[in-house]
This record gives C-alpha cells, structure tokens and sequence, in this order.
C-alpha cells in the first residue's frame, strides 16, 4: 500500500531531526524513514571515548538547548544520544525507525519513495542519511593479503579489544588523531599512527565554535564573489581535544609517512623495511550515503549531486542536507545543521 504526504525525510539522525523541526513550525504533513531501530542516528555508534569539540551550548539543534554534560566540558557521544532521544520525543517527529529506504523514483508530479516497509508518494523529499553508512577505504597494495584485523573508524570502539597487541592508525585527520591518542594513553598497545602528509594540528584554543565560524566565513565569501577565505582547512587538520593533547605533550603521537603497502604480517615502508602488526585501524573517512537517489540520475563527474544551496539542482522536489559544506556551511555538524535545515523547509514550504 501506497501512502501519502507533502515531505518525506529519508534519514533520522541530527540533519533528519532539524529538518524535522521546521518541517512541523511550518505545518508540512511529513514522515521521516529511519533505518536505524532506535534514535541518535550515527551517534549510537561511536567509539567509547569520543567527545564533541564545542561545549553543549554551541552544540545544539534548532529550538532545543542540550544541557551541559556533568563534570564534562565537552559532552561524550552518549549524551548526545540522549540529547537527540529527548529532542526527537520532545517535537513529537514522526520519526519510523527500522524503516530503511531503498529508492527514491519520480513518479509524475510527485516523488516516490521506497521503503522495506512500504511506499511513498510525496510532493517533495528531503535526503539526510549522511556518511557514517559509507565508510571509504583507500586501494593501499596488498591490502588483500594481510592476515591481521583490518577494520574501519566504524568498528573501532576501545582500546581494551586491543590489548598487548600492535596496531597501526591511518589517517590525518580527527578520528585518526583521536584514536592513536586513544591507543597511545591506555598503555596496554604498541601503536603506529601514519598519515599521508604531516599532520596539522589546529591551536589548541580552537574548538568546534571557531570551526563553525570558519566555515560560514568561507560560505558568504563564496556566495557573495570574494576570495576563498580556505574555511577550516586554512586552520589545519586536527582539533586539538584533551586526549590528544594530552598524548601529543606526552610524547606519545608522532605520525610516521604512509607505508608502502601491506604484506602478509604487516606493513612494509618506502625504505624497504617492514613492520609486523596484528590489525591495521583505517580511519580514512567517507563518502555520502546516496545509493537510495540514484533512480534520479542527478549525481556529477566528481560523485557529488549539484546543488543549489540545498535543492538538488536538476530536480527542484529534492534537497540533500548534512553531508558537508556543500549542502551547507558545516552542515554534517549539530550546531552547522540547523540553518541549511531552515533554508530547505523554506524553499519546500514556497515550492508547495
């Protein structure tokens, strides 16, 4: 059976929920399709010892304030999980989680959406299912004959899994700084942290706030026809968080230059020499997850579906939200979110 209404949000993590929020403040009948079973979306699944990078106050959704995390500065992944229970109870979203969508399709004058528990007709859909589903791993020589673990950010969760045995961390950016620092404190690992390039370490008075402030800096610069401010990444790769500034003044996070390739036991590096390790930890990131778009036909050259702000340039019914900033000045951020969502509400709410 075949149901209908003005909206449907594919996604019901913290991109789904703000849009969510809007879509009730301007009275649109809408559903959002949750593939996950219960609320908090990507959040439920971090590592154990992640934190945000901004205090609670800068961390907030549209309309709801998160409270501060007792005895924390900077909330843990749980309480945020909590935040966005709350918040999703709190607006009444008509959130269906373990609903998983499979295809979006145009249908006449209007959108269908299919679902594994039924279809969609809508007159308008709003895509948030982020990256976290998507993790990316880089082609590295010999990556299929290596007999250790090998696992992504995604299944990283303690060092405790990893006790007395050595381990390798790729990648420069956040997840991999502050799971070498993860690693690295706990005393029970042999740890090797490796990146691409040096990696470069934001100072260390520079939290998400500043990051968000970057971002629609270089936003309205772009927008308006000024010089490319660089964003956040004229400020550097890494947030300088407690953990990993307590391992780098430690002495303890030195990255080494990416090693030549894998080999059976180990690694084996530019000069010729090898390594042994027990697992290899990728955290290289990832790619939007928009397979269920692709009956549209809309994605470029580079992957990315061109948009307009939010609206997917070749098909005015859809709008792509919380995948980065080119769906929005840090719009894959709590506090980064809320303005793209207002912005895609308005243009669905004028466009219906």
């Amino acid at each position: 059976m075949t149901q209908h209404t003005d909206v449907v949000v594919v996604g019901g993590g913290q991109a789904g929920l703000a849009a969510g929020y809007h879509l009730r403040r301007q009275g649109l009948d809408f559903v959002i399709l949750d593939a996950g079973t219960a609320p908090g979306g990507s959040w439920q699944h971090m590592w154990d010892s992640l934190h945000l990078f901004s205090p609670a106050a800068y961390s907030s959704l549209p309309g709801r304030l998160m409270l501060a995390q007792p005895g924390e500065t900077y909330p843990g992944a749980g309480h945020v999980v909590d935040y966005l229970t709350d918040y999703e109870k709190r607006y009444d979203l008509p959130v269906q989680h373990g609903t998983r969508v499979d295809a979006v399709r145009r249908d006449t004058d209007r959108l269908l959406v299919e679902a594994d528990t039924g279809a969609w007709r809508a007159r308008a859909v709003i895509s948030a299912t982020g990256s976290w589903s998507r993790p990316f791993l880089p082609a590295v020589p010999g990556r299929e004959v290596f007999t250790g673990r090998q696992l992504h950010t995604v299944n990283y969760r303690c060092p405790a899994d990893f006790a007395d045995q050595r381990v390798i961390v790729v990648g420069g950016g956040n997840s991999g700084a502050q799971i070498a620092a993860d690693l690295a404190l706990d005393g029970r690992v042999e740890g090797t942290w490796v990146t691409q390039r040096p990696p470069r370490f934001l100072p260390d008075d520079i939290d998400g706030r500043a990051l968000f402030d970057a971002a629609t800096a270089r936003r309205r610069a772009l927008d308006a026809g000024r010089t490319d401010t660089g964003g956040v990444a004229s400020l550097g790769d890494i947030v300088a968080v407690p953990p990993v500034r307590a391992a780098r003044d430690a002495g303890l996070l030195h990255a080494k230059p990416m090693f030549a390739r894998l080999t059976p036991t180990g690694v084996r590096w530019a000069d010729g020499s090898q390594s042994d390790a027990d697992a290899i930890v990728w955290c290289t990131g990832f790619r939007p997850a928009l397979s269920h778009l692709a009956p549209l036909n809309l994605r470029g050259p580079q992957g990315h579906i061109p948009t307009d702000g939010t609206r997917a340039v070749e098909e005015r019914r859809l709008h792509l939200l919380g995948y980065g900033d080119w769906t929005g000045p840090a719009s894959a951020t709590l506090i980064g979110v809320g303005r793209p969502a207002r912005d895609a509400v308005r243009h669905i709410a004028g466009l219906l």
